[in-house]
């Protein structure tokens, strides 16, 4: 009895201790007086949870969300992903080739290519097969007015460079990688701002910009806020015929399309270590690396790319005990319809820890000093892995942390609907965590 009263003593010392700490460096903190607020704090060797302010209340969680996505990739695309389904067609000794949503491809992250290699290699002519791709390329949710933006590419079965165009200017002349988007810049009229093409651009010091058609890659010379250097934009996925082309013109083969065109014999490519896309879709929260991995477990375990239907399985099994059922949509934490708990994600990082240890986290998860949190924690570095998650009001950070004596935590904080910066919110949660390992 003696020993029960001391160890609920210690128990509710520790969660007061927290508190306190919780209201002085988060709750009371001037950027967070109305914002919404919810932290769990879990130690996984004794399976008790530290600390909870309405842990279990749902929040927007921002790119918080790409650590159920990372979960689900880590366990079920293997140590190396597929980068195409492929066979030979026995009637034109084409080349059949299938996506199966590897954005590796072509991407300029990735040196070797060895899906590249395979295709040229036999130098066939190419077809590209049905690929059972059952999304849109923009998600449920997602704000439509920045398709132009780097960090919204579009999801295909078959991503090309990332889905991405990059223009830069080079004395005084825009260029563009991959080339076959060079000729789909447009100039204005000679009247719109004196810029009327090519040559006027080296007369002219107004800022530029370039801004992509909604619908159409057809990119357009406008009036921008700065000098223009270089910009990263999207291109537009749903022409297929386009994306043949593009990739005959890389190829330098014939590529074309034929969905009914179904591929006996079929034989896995591997491109990447599938870590090596895990890692950069964690530290820089790279959200076209986090959409494609979650169609690309989807495709691996129900044989289509559905965001609904691989995330209703991964919710009836993998995820059939999370403390609340979350709404999950999308791979990348963009759409605002997402709605976890802090207990979710305490129990999501428990499952990977305990699934896949600790070494390979760390080489998945950023540390203070990196990616994401490059300007926090780093003083902390090598004791803190975790994720950001950013929206408009919206700021996240879940994962792991090593105590002074060496304690494993696993903690979420998230804040909704604040309205002061986002980085005067991430030194308060900074001091409320440095705080924990400091102190236990």
């Amino acid at each position: 009895m003696a020993m029960f009263c001391i160890t609920l003593f210690a128990s509710c010392s520790l969660q007061q201790k927290i508190g306190n700490s919780a209201q002085k460096n988060v709750l009371q903190a001037p950027a967070l007086q109305t914002a919404h607020i919810g932290i769990s704090i879990f130690e996984p060797a004794t399976n008790k949870f530290w600390f909870n302010y309405q842990g279990d209340k749902y929040f927007v969680p921002a790119s918080n969300t790409k650590i159920p996505t990372c979960y689900a990739a880590m366990k079920y695309l293997g140590d190396s992903l597929v980068g195409l389904m492929a066979g030979v067609d026995n009637e034109t000794g084409s080349l059949l080739v299938k996506g199966t949503g590897d954005p590796t491809f072509l991407h300029p992250d990735f040196p070797s290519q060895p899906v590249y290699d395979f295709i040229k290699k036999e130098n066939r002519p190419v077809v590209i097969t049905n690929p059972n791709f059952f999304e849109r390329s923009l998600g449920s949710g997602w704000s439509w007015n920045d398709y132009n933006e780097y960090y919204m590419a579009e999801r295909s079965p078959l991503p090309l460079y990332g889905n991405v165009t990059h223009w830069k200017m080079l004395q005084s002349a825009f260029t563009v990688a991959p080339r076959f988007f060079q000729d789909s810049l447009q100039f204005p009229p000679l009247d719109f701002a004196g810029i009327g093409s090519q040559d006027t651009i080296k007369r002219t010091d107004r800022h530029l910009d370039i801004r992509r058609k909604k619908e159409a890659n057809k990119y357009e010379v406008t009036i921008g806020d700065a000098a223009f250097t270089e910009a990263e934009i999207p291109f537009e996925t749903t022409n297929i015929a386009t994306l043949a082309q593009m990739l005959s013109d890389t190829l330098t083969l014939s590529v074309q399309t034929a969905y009914n065109k179904w591929i006996y014999h079929r034989q896995k490519i591997m491109s990447q270590p599938t870590d090596s896309l895990l890692k950069p879709m964690m530290h820089r929260s790279d959200n076209f690396f986090a959409e494609q991995s979650l169609l690309m477990v989807s495709n691996t375990l129900l044989g289509v790319m559905s965001d609904q239907k691989i995330i209703d399985t991964l919710l009836k099994s993998d995820f059939r005990d999370l403390p609340q059922k979350p709404r999950w949509v999308d791979g990348s934490g963009l759409s605002r319809y997402n709605l976890f708990t802090p207990k979710d994600f305490v129990s999501i990082l428990d499952k990977m820890e305990k699934e896949f240890g600790m070494e390979r986290i760390k080489e998945i998860f950023a540390t203070g000093g990196e990616g994401t949190i490059s300007n926090y924690y780093k003083t902390e570095a090598g004791f803190i892995y975790a994720k950001t998650g950013t929206l408009s009001g919206v700021v996240a950070l879940s994962g792991f942390l090593y105590t002074k004596r060496n304690k494993l935590l696993l903690f979420s904080v998230l804040v909704n609907n604040h309205q002061s910066s986002s980085m005067e919110v991430r030194r308060a949660v900074e001091a409320f965590i440095r705080g924990i390992r400091n102190d236990y």
